[in-house]
């Protein structure tokens, strides 16, 4: 189980006037030797890693996917799959908020306070995750996929949020909740790769044909009769439930591993508290905390530049790069680099600070969306530029999870009784890259619309090309160059988040000793 109980070596004591901690006053607790400092195993960490796959396997597939089935699988016209998409995006960042002040009401249990929401939840989402992917026979089936949508994203909403906010639960040490965020983005990165693979390989295989369209109306293509059309329809229709089937076990497998190999830990100055704070409350000192706005307005731009390359880039490879048969092994070559490079990007963050990290590792995307703008087709230089993307993906999996909680260390020592607000800060950051993403998907579907996008066509026109071209190469550059300039008021640096690391530790090793009082912590916390 993952313990992480331990402190490092120190004492508050150097921290504090003697005025407040007289001679003879306690002690016994300061001639207290501190305790030793508990490392996560490998083991902890890979438990607490592999909890990431499910959302984002389940992710991955719906942000490359859904669009592309909604119009040429389920023959959902552009105007309402544009409606599902904006609509379940927007649903699913405001159950992030409202989850997360269900978590904070949740009372502490045998299993803790997050892991029952995780555990509950499962069974639920893998049913209607499922669902989303299965054609109903009944004409206008809009209502279907929008009801299953919104479904799925809520219930996966009470696995993400407690799992997110669980980072704070693991340890009480930056540098081992640091090294297990690498351990999660490592595996969190090959959950994407396991949807690009299981999603593209399987539904690759079973191709509905396309369609060409003269003088405004469809005919099959010459390869296709109409027979063979319905019949590779059908067969594209069975293999994304096939493909859902197997996400789906993948989904319950690693639930499973979470919940047996993880157990939360609460902070020691945690357990004094009285009472806890009330929602409201705690959402009003959050949103006022600045490093927490300028972290979410950095990290809400350069999001939402990856979140519309990844919506709109199997159209992009299908009908702009020509490349039909090939997107999905794009994407896979894509992931595998991110996968690889995870463990870099945690060495260079560790090595450099995480400013700078962001600064290389998001800005390195630029030249690469550049180059596909303005190069012709060529597979092998898309490929090429595939996997040197990935090393930017990479970069954006892995700062914003590692960053979040040095934001959530620096409002504890401000506000040093503001407990149980971590679901708040979770939640609410992802609220903001979801509706970002319900933004993007609408305004793309809804772009790709008024361009006179063809379902099911062989080819598109012109404007579909050129809007799609824009859609993955230029917006993007656009935000993310958006987002580093917000970075720049980030205050949180290497030499804060050491000083904040100290402050804190003197903070937990005064409130493991008997005498802690609430005066104490209040006078620690206008000192520092």
């Amino acid at each position: 189980m993952a313990k992480g109980e331990g402190a490092e070596s120190g004492s508050a004591a150097g921290l504090l006037p003697t005025g407040i901690l007289q001679a003879g006053e306690r002690p016994a607790q300061m001639k207290k030797e501190p305790k030793k400092k508990q490392q996560l195993s490998i083991c902890n960490k890979l438990c607490y890693a592999v909890g990431g796959a499910p959302y984002q396997v389940t992710g991955c597939a719906l942000g490359f996917f859904l669009q592309i089935y909604l119009l040429d699988v389920a023959q959902v016209n552009p105007f309402p799959a544009s409606i599902i998409l904006f609509v379940g995006r927007a649903w699913d960042a405001f159950t992030d908020p409202l989850v997360g002040f269900c978590i904070s009401k949740s009372s502490w249990t045998r299993l803790g306070r997050l892991m029952p929401w995780i555990i509950f939840s499962t069974p639920l989402a893998i049913i209607t995750y499922f669902l989303i992917w299965f054609v109903p026979d009944f004409p206008g089936p809009r209502l279907w996929y929008l009801l299953f949508y919104c479904l799925f994203e809520t219930l996966v909403t009470c696995f993400h949020v407690p799992y997110s906010a669980l980072t704070m639960f693991i340890s009480t040490e930056q540098s081992e909740r640091d090294s297990a965020t690498a351990y999660r983005m490592t595996v969190e990165v090959l959950g994407t790769v396991l949807g690009t693979a299981i999603q593209g390989q399987i539904v690759g295989q079973a191709n509905a044909p396309c369609l060409q369209y003269l003088n405004g109306s469809a005919v099959a293509s010459e390869s296709a009769n109409r027979t063979y059309s319905t019949s590779s329809i059908r067969e594209t229709q069975n293999a994304y439930l096939l493909a859902a089937g197997v996400i789906a076990s993948i989904y319950v497998i690693c639930a499973v591993i979470l919940t047996l190999g993880v157990r939360e830990q609460r902070e020691p100055y945690e357990t004094q508290q009285a009472e806890p704070m009330s929602f409201f409350r705690g959402l009003r000192q959050v949103m006022s905390h600045g490093p927490y706005i300028k972290l979410i307005a950095g990290f809400l731009f350069t999001s939402l530049a990856f979140m519309l390359v990844e919506g709109n880039f199997a159209l992009f490879c299908t009908y702009t790069l020509g490349f039909r048969n090939e997107f999905q092994n794009l994407l896979l070559a894509i992931m595998l680099s991110a996968t690889f490079t995870i463990p870099i990007w945690q060495w260079f963050l560790t090595r450099f600070g995480k400013k700078t990290a962001v600064y290389v590792g998001i800005s390195s995307a630029v030249p690469f969306l550049i180059l596909v703008a303005l190069l012709e087709s060529n597979l092998i230089v898309t490929y090429v530029v595939a996997i040197a993307a990935g090393i930017s993906v990479a970069a954006a999996f892995l700062l914003p999870w590692s960053m979040l909680p040095d934001v959530i260390d620096d409002f504890h020592l401000k506000q040093p009784h503001s407990h149980g607000t971590e679901p708040i800060f979770f939640s609410f950051y992802v609220f903001f890259t979801k509706f970002a993403s319900g933004v993007s998907l609408g305004i793309s579907t809804l772009s790709l619309d008024f361009a006179g996008y063809k379902t099911r066509g062989c080819s598109q026109p012109a404007s579909v090309k050129f809007t799609l071209n824009m859609l993955v190469t230029m917006a993007p550059i656009v935000l993310i160059l958006l987002g580093l300039l917000l970075f720049k008021l980030y205050p949180i640096d290497e030499e804060k988040r050491r000083q904040n690391k100290k402050a804190l530790q003197a903070l937990r090793d005064e409130a493991s000793s008997s005498g802690y009082s609430d005066t104490d912590s209040t006078e620690l916390a206008s000192i520092l």
